[in-house]
């Protein structure tokens, strides 16, 4: 009974479970099982807010709390003025809410946590499992071995194209893309000395690494994800912005203002070369494998073949380009977009409530958004918290975000250690690229779903780092004559 009690009570173990399960719901063949497993999960980590409440006090030790606690009272102000028959949506949201800010967010508050064993086991799970998952994508793709299966509008299986766009074995493009900057984060995370020599864990394999590597950034490129490749984009760019600013030296404001300038020239040039080289891989790729399904025809199909060009039965097999087959480069989001200025303005203080967005949609609106998988959301994790919480709840989870940010770059660029062989920039990093990819997914907050809550797994292993080094932060010199106080900052 102890035991059962433990595994139970165990927050880490939690973490790992539900981050795993909601990576295998974004897969075709396991998916079922994966939703099946969600809602037990899901209790379980209800219990964990409750108990964790109950062990840590953790709402009163939560870094930052005042502005969770003024937000989460401001979205259950909404969901109570704004009760209707999918208030259940609503409730289910805001619980998940808690999950995010108590469990993951507030893993902080575990007394002697050491959140890179965690992280370690995670991030070496993610280089496996894509690497895998991809490198067998890849070999039916080469081999011409696909199918499709539709379960009706919300579930299918495409398999390993989708639209003339890469998916292996992953629900859509989309999810591809961002678990191959994910896979990419981790091999970059498992790189770092400072992660395995403070666990006492051995290097991850190299094998592994570079296979991890290879694999997502093929793949990344093949799914044509325009939002994860603005993801992956942006991680390389603030990472070196750290990199040209982490000096712990005091600097003249002549050398700041041509490190400003390097650093601009570097970033477009990074830019410009990323989206070269992904123009023209995905048309040589394209080309060898119009090339190699062709030869596998002809080696397991040679006598049809010769029997139908004998009675001039040639038929035109479409090659894939991996491209977007529609053209229109928004997908639909600016009709989303331009439908959350009118849910807006239904309740701009304090929301709609996340459940009622569809609703009324449907209610008062053009009713662009529907439920289904591609509808269900305004596709802008902003304007999701925006619509859902009204002005009130933006600014409050606004100035959350914003004591965060503030904090996470004072111990990256004014602590007197250098953390380039930890895994502190990786986090800060993939952080900052996204919050620029919220602004085209269904990310942030409203989605149970591995881009969210992978998200919340980030920002509790950065509030790790900003408590643990709290102390340690002291005033900085500006330019070896003035004094830049913490209270400034």
């Amino acid at each position: 009974m102890n035991a059962v009690k433990e595994f139970f009570g165990d927050t880490s173990l939690f973490r790992k479970i539900y981050i795993i399960d909601l990576f295998f719901c974004m897969i075709s063949f396991v998916q079922f099982l994966a939703y099946a497993m969600l809602p037990f999960l899901f209790i379980w980590g209800l219990r964990l807010v409750y108990l964790n409440q109950r062990r840590y006090n953790t709402f009163f030790n939560l870094r930052f709390g005042i502005w969770v606690g003024a937000f989460i009272i401001a979205s259950l102000f909404g969901i109570i003025f704004n009760f209707t028959i999918t208030v259940f949506i609503s409730v289910v949201m805001l619980l998940h809410v808690l999950i995010c800010f108590f469990v993951f967010y507030g893993m902080h508050t575990e007394p002697d946590f050491n959140f890179k064993k965690e992280l370690y086991f995670l991030a070496g799970f993610m280089v496996i499992a894509t690497t895998i998952i991809n490198s067998i994508g890849f070999f039916c793709l080469m081999f011409g071995i696909s199918f499709e299966v539709e379960f009706g509008d919300m579930f299918w299986v495409r398999f390993p194209l989708y639209e003339n766009r890469f998916t292996g074995a992953f629900f859509n493009p989309n999810m591809l893309g961002f678990a191959s900057v994910v896979g990419i984060a981790c091999c970059h995370i498992l790189h770092k000395d400072g992660l395995v020599d403070e666990i006492g864990k051995p290097k991850f394999n190299r094998v592994w690494l570079a296979a991890g590597v290879a694999t997502n950034v093929i793949a990344l490129i093949l799914c044509d994800s325009n939002a994860s490749f603005v993801l992956a984009l942006g991680y390389v760019l603030i990472y070196v912005v750290y990199m040209f600013f982490d000096e712990k030296r005091n600097i003249s404001p002549s050398k700041v203002f041509l490190k400003i300038i390097t650093l601009i020239l570097v970033c477009a040039v990074i830019a410009a070369s990323s989206m070269a080289f992904r123009v023209v891989f995905k048309a040589g790729f394209a080309a060898v494998n119009a090339k190699t399904n062709a030869f596998v025809d002809v080696l397991f199909n040679g006598d049809e073949i010769i029997s139908d060009i004998e009675n001039g039965e040639t038929e035109e097999n479409g090659e894939a380009s991996f491209e977007h087959e529609n053209s229109n480069i928004d997908s639909g989001r600016f009709k989303m977009w331009k439908e959350s200025v009118g849910l807006f303005k239904i309740s701009p203080i304090i929301g709609i409530s996340n459940g009622n967005i569809v609703f009324y949609s449907g209610e008062y609106l053009n009713g662009v958004l529907g439920y289904n998988y591609n509808n269900n959301d305004l596709h802008n994790g902003f304007l999701t918290i925006l619509v859902s919480t009204g002005a009130i709840g933006a600014i409050l989870f606004g100035t959350f975000g914003f004591r965060v940010g503030k904090h996470a770059m004072q111990h990256l660029f004014l602590q007197p250690k250098s953390y380039r062989y930890d895994v502190y920039p990786c986090l800060f990093s993939f952080l900052g690229a996204y919050l620029v990819y919220a602004f085209f997914e269904k990310a942030l907050l409203y989605d149970i779903s591995f881009m969210v809550m992978w998200f919340w797994l980030f920002m509790g292993y950065i509030s790790c780092f900003i408590v643990k080094l709290e102390p340690s932060l002291s005033s900085q010199y500006l330019f070896n004559r003035k004094r830049l106080t913490r209270t400034m900052l």
